[in-house]
């Protein structure tokens, strides 16, 4: 009964998982904030999802975007960013889309042509437009003008717009990230009047909503180089590892109802889960999301009755662990060397022995303020740790990696 068609859980990245865990303020945050503004025609900042690798960025935005389609609004794809290339090129190909499901294509407006043949010279040679000085405006302009005309026909639609850029950390040019987030933030604080009934003219945003995914080194890209002005237009949230409760709740049905698959004779069959079993599952992923979706995996895999039992949920993860410390040791790996170090002087710490003071001593420096501004960064920017009284690792399949056997049983 348990198949590799349909085993539910799925911890590759950028797919939205079936089998769904937390991340409550985040959805409920689009479905009675952001869209009922936007559409309102109110003023929202964009959103910035940043966290390590893992926690599920990219899947909590496909599941936002999902919502949305099923609202009827245009939703671009996942625009992720590869590493060296041009995102206006990305945001422009999506753009061009929308205005075709917007009806644009066929409007008659001379200036309307313009500006389509233009976002496509866009779409096919990026930034190089500015530098081969074309006539026109700046590509970046030109998108934005294209992103308003779009969030124009939304009005009148009356549906809500979505734009999802993601890996938005490899923009490592900062002319073209400068010119990327104008775009998008000039879009978000856009506003046009309006003929209100009684013909009182108003002000209105457009309704299109803006998210921004990727690592946490994006933080310090947008606020060196964007400052102030990024901040009153996006709203930056780190996500975190998940609660065991919010682990508890996904897996609950599966105890008490199970799990709907189709049977041998064109009906419905359930997989069950033991209590004991979804405990250890909730046990060995350690709050992240893609250890979560990868020990529920192999559990599925373990065996072909319509029970999952602790034996299996054992049986998977031991062909899991090699996977598990290889994605502990790719965020370990990507920290600067004072970073690490930091963590690593502080898991040789008891619990309650964990103060910058004791961990400054471990490291043999003398003053412990020296580690503060690291300290700071691995709390506020990266959401590693916690800087309590005493410190906390909040990362805790990093606190398991580095302080136990995990991940053993």
């Amino acid at each position: 009964m348990r198949t590799a068609v349909n085993n539910p859980f799925s911890p590759g990245s950028d797919t939205v998982p079936q089998v769904w865990a937390g991340r409550t303020d985040q959805l409920t945050d689009w479905t009675n904030v952001v869209r009922p503004r936007r559409i309102s025609g109110l003023p929202e900042r964009g959103r910035t999802i940043l966290g390590e690798a893992g926690l599920g960025k990219s899947s909590l935005v496909g599941r936002i975007a999902g919502q949305a389609e099923r609202e009827g609004d245009w939703v671009t794809p996942q625009l992720r960013i590869p590493s060296g290339t041009d995102p206006l090129k990305a945001v422009a190909t999506a753009a061009l889309k929308l205005a075709d499901r917007a009806g644009l294509a066929t409007a008659r407006e001379h200036r309307i042509g313009i500006l389509l043949d233009r976002v496509r010279a866009i779409a096919a040679s990026g930034v190089s437009l500015t530098i081969d000085k074309r006539e026109g405006p700046e590509p970046y302009s030109a998108l934005t003008d294209l992103l308003v005309e779009i969030g124009r026909a939304a009005i009148v639609a009356r549906v809500a717009v979505l734009v999802h850029v993601d890996e938005i950390q490899n923009i490592s040019d900062a002319n073209v990230l400068s010119q990327l987030l104008i775009s998008l933030g000039d879009v978000i604080t856009h506003e046009v009047r309006l003929t209100a009934p009684g013909r009182a003219e108003i002000v209105s945003a457009l309704p299109i909503a803006v998210y921004l995914t990727g690592l946490p080194d994006f933080a310090d890209m947008a606020s060196a180089r964007r400052g102030a002005t990024f901040a009153r237009r996006f709203a930056t949230t780190t996500l975190g590892p998940l609660a065991d409760d919010d682990l508890a709740v996904a897996l609950r049905s599966w105890v008490t109802d199970g799990w709907e698959v189709p049977d041998d004779e064109g009906g419905v069959a359930r997989i069950w889960m033991t209590p004991d079993a979804a405990s250890k599952i909730i046990d060995v992923c350690r709050g992240e999301p893609f250890l979560f979706q990868l020990a529920g995996e192999r559990a599925w895999y373990a065996g072909d009755s319509d029970v999952i039992s602790e034996a299996d949920v054992v049986a998977g993860w031991t062909t899991a662990r090699t996977e598990a410390v290889a994605h502990v040791e790719r965020i370990l790996d990507r920290l600067p060397p004072r970073e690490r170090q930091l963590l690593e002087g502080m898991a040789s710490l008891g619990p309650p022995e964990r103060t910058l003071t004791n961990i400054a001593k471990q490291l043999g420096i003398d003053d412990g303020a020296k580690l503060g501004p690291i300290a700071q960064r691995l709390d506020t920017v990266r959401g590693i740790i916690d800087r309590g009284r005493p410190y906390a690792f909040r990362h805790r399949a990093v606190e398991a990696y580095l302080t136990t056997d995990w991940p053993r049983i």
